[in-house]
């Protein structure tokens, strides 16, 4: 567990310790209010949603982190493929620069032996010229021809000094072609090298930045694994912590419920104490009764007026529940529509002007009475009527004269009607639950099967 897991649930702890109930303990119990342990357990719900929220967090850090791994394994394969294809574009240049060199090779074999015959040809030539220059130049040729015996020796003779010339001439052309041939195959070939050379160096250049981004992309790609890793364990800590917080939640749930049932244990009890103090009732009037009655036939008068009842402060229906409040029925249990949305309505609407007080529907104990954002001022209060449990809720009041654990009759007044919290004017929303409250509440009834209206 690392420091800011210890921390975290230190402070989800320090919510509890000293002020939660022992699990299976009731002695303790019955010194919390529901209400009280349902703050608790709102600020531990709070601290658990804050802490999934995080786990939230963590989840998106840790999916980014991975794409972003997928992300850089692509480029690194990317890069790979490349510079697979640039060594192989290398490999391609340095063969054919080691062709092309062993051509110039070759070349340079042939040049030399170009270069040996046109020596013997500029040797040739400069024994021709020094022959002609010995001679008289051009008129030993004159005296070639004029030397003949007849016309027929003149036109061999003439035919063999054109040939001499035409030698001396094609010796001279060869000369300067294979000059020029070499010149071009040296030009072509170094050319060539040069570009073959240049090619391979940016090759060799590019195969290093590939070379460099693949290192920096698998640098890249450990800090990643190594990020997510950590992540992980942040996720794991906060789970727990989350875990933790449920486990309080559990717990104060299971106080909540034992609290509710202690207040409807009591409810029950005080519902059998109330039916035998009206039995113990019944019998005190039937035995004075009787007593009268044998008094008058004795000759004795005696009367007495009975008590007149005290007055209520409104009027409360005979049995065990009676109306909570007076006024008009704007909405009745079941679906209708709000706001133009269709919705299921657990309760009955009474709307009235001015200071309407609210009266508890039967007898029983308040188990909440506070505010919240949708119901405002709000009373919860929980009753036994012949041995079974309902609870009843008083919603939207201006305010509320009960508390938490007060006993109240049938008819006590627990408020006045009001407009606060999710409302759209006075009026009261009165809900009836046979068996406990919940926030699905599974349990509600139609409060006309109990109550007329």
């Amino acid at each position: 567990m690392n420091k800011k897991y210890f921390i975290s649930l230190s402070i989800a702890a320090a919510l509890t310790i000293g002020s939660l109930p022992t699990l299976g303990t009731t002695a303790n119990a019955h010194s919390h209010s529901v209400e009280e342990l349902q703050k608790q357990q709102n600020d531990i719900s709070s601290k658990k949603e804050e802490i999934n929220g995080k786990i939230d967090e963590k989840k998106s850090e840790i999916n980014q982190n991975i794409n972003k791994q997928q992300e850089i394994q692509s480029q690194i394969a990317e890069i790979s493929t490349k510079l697979k294809d640039t060594e192989t574009k290398i490999a391609e240049k340095t063969k054919e620069i080691d062709e092309t060199t062993a051509e110039i090779n070759k070349l340079k074999e042939e040049i030399k032996v170009l270069e040996e015959k046109i020596k013997e040809r500029n040797e040739l030539l400069k024994e021709r010229a020094r022959a002609i220059q010995e001679k008289g130049g051009s008129a030993n040729y004159l005296d070639v021809l004029l030397g003949a015996d007849s016309f027929g020796d003149f036109i061999n003779r003439v035919t063999a000094v054109n040939t001499i010339v035409s030698a001396d001439k094609k010796i001279m052309d060869e000369q300067k072609r294979d000059q020029a041939e070499l010149e071009k195959k040296q030009e072509e070939v170094e050319g060539k090298l040069a570009d073959l050379e240049s090619t391979k160096a940016s090759l060799e250049s590019l195969k290093q930045d590939l070379d460099s981004q693949k290192a920096q992309k698998a640098e890249l790609f450990k800090q990643l694994e190594a990020q997510q890793a950590s992540l992980e364990v942040e996720k794991e800590d906060l789970q727990k912590e989350s875990d933790e917080l449920s486990k309080m939640e559990h717990q104060l749930e299971g106080e909540i419920q034992a609290e509710q049932a202690r207040l409807a244990e009591l409810a029950r009890q005080r519902e059998i104490e109330r039916k035998r103090q009206a039995e113990a009732e019944a019998a005190k009037r039937a035995a004075a009764q009787q007593q009268a009655t044998t008094s008058s036939s004795g000759g004795s008068s005696s009367e007495s007026a009975a008590p007149a009842p005290s007055a209520p402060s409104a009027p409360v229906s005979a049995g065990a529940w009676t109306s909570p409040a007076s006024g008009t029925i704007t909405t009745n249990f079941g679906w209708d529509v709000l706001n133009g949305k269709k919705r299921y309505h657990y309760g009955i609407d009474v709307a009235a002007r001015g200071s309407v007080p609210i009266s508890a529907a039967a007898d029983g104990y308040v188990i909440k009475s506070h505010y919240s954002s949708s119901y405002g001022n709000v009373v919860y209060i929980t009753h036994s009527i012949n041995g079974q449990t309902f609870t009843t809720v008083y919603a939207h009041m201006a305010s509320s004269s009960v508390s938490t654990g007060q006993a109240v009759n049938k008819g006590d007044r627990i408020g006045y009607m009001g407009n606060t919290g999710y409302s759209f004017g006075q009026h009261l929303h009165f809900e009836l639950h046979a068996g406990s409250w919940n926030a699905s509440k599974s349990n509600a009834v139609n409060p006309r099967q109990y109550i007329n209206f």
